[in-house]
């Protein structure tokens, strides 16, 4: 049972399984089913009451949205699919490049500079030379570190573990430098620009708010293809209105879809429809996962 967001994912799924019924909206559902596919819809207790699955498959990575604690008192397996070998990772690395130009290179206003008959403006940051800390050093972070050395900016990781035994990584990773979480208000200290690529927990719920936005050189740039709630939202509208961080590249909301009418579509903010890992490539690979943890339930 797959929900009406991401509708390629129920589209590929129904594709590879010819044989069973791929429900997509669970509201026309009253009946139990075998597996949910959540697709970022909430599942909570009473959804399992509900539909009594046998599995709870995620279609990527992201399991933030089901209780866990919910599933284990209920006996249900939960499972997703890691990023690093599907082709998500490299989507939304590119995703998150596409966002940095987008801003540095102030594609909005060089659009409106076409229409209104203008050359030569407006002057952007070149990303050679450029500050940037990666915030997050999973399969999403590598591959943002990955596409950015190429453009020769200096970049700072900053990941979860202590700094001990990890010079051999960041050698790996042609970062210039390397900082624990505790360290990502120092790390930040005139960055021209923070990417979040961390998972959303307890921990880095909130983890980017007003000091470390503040730590940004004045005018810096946030990019986001982590999790909305990662950054303090308020933080984040405030800085923008100021004018401390010049704009923000989004892929992911606090709530999803994000309304339209969200006040901080008014400022200067590149965004996507969360589709950072919707690549043809990754969601074929996924897809492949989810059916293997399906056709494993039906063993």
């Amino acid at each position: 049972m797959a929900s009406t967001t991401f509708p390629v994912a129920a589209e590929m799924l129904a594709e590879l399984l010819p044989d069973d019924e791929v429900l997509i909206d669970h509201r026309r559902v009253d009946e139990p089913v075998d597996v949910i596919v959540p697709l970022m819809s909430r599942i909570d207790a009473g959804m399992m009451d509900r539909y009594r699955p046998r599995l709870i498959q995620q279609f990527g990575v992201g399991l933030e949205g089901v209780d866990l604690d919910a599933a284990r008192e209920r006996g249900i397996p939960v499972a997703n699919v890691a990023a690093h070998d599907t082709g998500n990772a490299d989507g939304v690395g590119e995703i998150a490049v596409l966002h940095l130009l987008a801003l540095t290179r102030r594609l909005a206003e060089a659009r409106d500079a076409v229409a209104a008959g203008k050359l030569g403006e407006p002057i952007g940051m070149p990303l050679s030379g450029a500050r940037i800390v990666v915030l997050g050093l999973g399969a999403v972070g590598r591959a943002v570190v990955g596409r950015l050395v190429g453009f020769g900016a200096h970049l700072t990781g900053v990941g979860s573990r202590d700094t001990a035994g990890l010079s051999d990584e960041v050698r790996a990773l042609a970062l210039d430098a390397y900082a624990p979480v505790g360290g990502l208000l120092g790390a930040l200290d005139g960055a021209d620009a923070l990417i979040v690529c961390c998972v959303l927990n307890a921990h880095t719920r909130g983890l980017v708010a007003g000091p470390q936005l503040a730590a940004l050189r004045p005018g810096g740039y946030l990019v986001n293809v982590a999790r909305g709630p990662v950054v303090d939202y308020d933080a984040l509208l405030g800085a923008l209105r100021s004018g401390q961080v010049g704009g923000a590249g989004l892929d992911v909301f606090w709530d999803e879809p994000i309304d339209p009418l969200d006040p901080l579509l008014a400022e200067n903010v590149s965004v996507t429809p969360h589709t950072g890992g919707v690549t043809t490539g990754s969601y074929r690979l996924m897809a492949e996962r989810v059916v293997a943890g399906i056709e494993g339930v039906r063993r």
